[in-house]
């Protein structure tokens, strides 16, 4: 996840993408999984640490996890 470590992150969900200038919003959920996938976690693992911190079913968590990849994916900010 090189490009996830090439973005400068606040502890309040701000992102700034260097590399276009970009900058972007994150809730604490978003910013939690850029945290997990930052220092190495899988998929699986993000999800049930989702489920715990955030008291929320398997589905959802899934869901949540699957979706902000995409978004980080479509906004070029992971491999």
């Amino acid at each position: 996840m090189s490009k996830l470590n090439a973005l400068a992150i606040s502890d309040n969900g701000f992102i700034f993408k260097p590399s276009t200038g970009e900058s972007f919003i994150t809730n604490e959920i978003g910013l939690f999984i850029i945290q997990l996938l930052k220092s190495g976690k899988k998929a699986d693992e993000i999800i049930q640490e989702i489920i715990q911190d955030f008291e929320v079913d398997n589905l959802t968590a899934g869901k949540d996890l699957y979706e902000f990849l995409d978004f980080l994916k479509k906004e070029n900010m992971t491999d």
